[in-house]
């Protein structure tokens, strides 16, 4: 691996940009699972994690899918010297919101994504959701953004954060989620750790749903630690 400043040259956003630019960071088993006793934690490593933290540290917010953050006990992101400092450095806010997608809104009030948190919670829903839930959220400092009739709409939902200024996007999964976005051609950069282990099982792959036709992606970076190797793939283009 390489150094932190090296990191960050590799994983940056580009500079100036006009539109929500989505980075998805993802870790699977070299045999394709994206989870172990159905957390991804069982795959990561020190390396993997530094770039999970970088990410965050980078972004302008952090974008996951309720189920994601249900299972891996999602709460507002804390600070930490060095994210201060590098946040500081590149003119950032002090800590990132994070974005979570429910459809209907399924986010519970007491959640510690909505409790435990420095910076209010984005909740990204559809106008499938019940009136009196999104209620619940705003009094419990959620902000809601209705994005989508009956279900989510991908587009509508970065528009929304890039209207807000919030255009480094990071999302942090999971395979639906992701699904969504590349098949609405949103994906301009996958960061995916694969983990030397074999899972097995009927684990799900990193992405899930229908995609018209395969999405071309350039590979950018290659980095290897105790076995592990941390790829990161770009939008053809892009």
């Amino acid at each position: 691996m390489v150094d932190d400043t090296e990191l960050e040259r590799l994983y940056d956003y580009p500079a100036e940009l006009d539109r929500a630019w989505t980075q998805v960071n993802f870790v699977s088993s070299a045999d394709g699972a994206v989870a172990v006793a159905g957390l991804s934690a069982g795959l990561s490593s020190p390396g993997d994690k530094r770039i999970f933290s970088l990410g965050r540290d980078l972004a302008d917010v952090i974008l996951v899918g309720w189920g994601t953050a249900s299972a891996e006990g999602y709460r507002g992101v804390k600070r930490t010297e060095l994210r201060a400092e590098r946040r500081a450095r590149l003119g950032l806010r002090p800590l990132p919101p994070i974005a979570v997608v429910s459809g209907r809104a399924s986010i519970p009030p007491d959640s510690p994504l909505i409790t435990d948190t420095t910076v209010p919670p984005i909740v990204i829903t559809s106008g499938a959701a019940p009136a009196p839930r999104l209620a619940d959220l705003r009094a419990a400092g959620a902000e809601v953004i209705v994005a989508g009739e009956s279900t989510v709409d991908p587009r509508v939902a970065l528009a929304e954060l890039s209207a807000r200024g919030l255009r480094r996007v990071d999302c942090e999964g999971g395979p639906t989620l992701f699904g969504t976005l590349i098949a609405a051609d949103l994906v301009d950069q996958l960061c995916l750790t694969v983990s030397p282990v074999l899972a097995g099982g009927v684990v799900g792959r990193i992405a899930a749903g229908a995609v018209a036709e395969p999405v071309g992606m350039e590979l950018a970076s290659v980095l290897a630690e105790g076995g592990f190797v941390m790829l990161r793939y770009r939008r053809a283009g892009r």
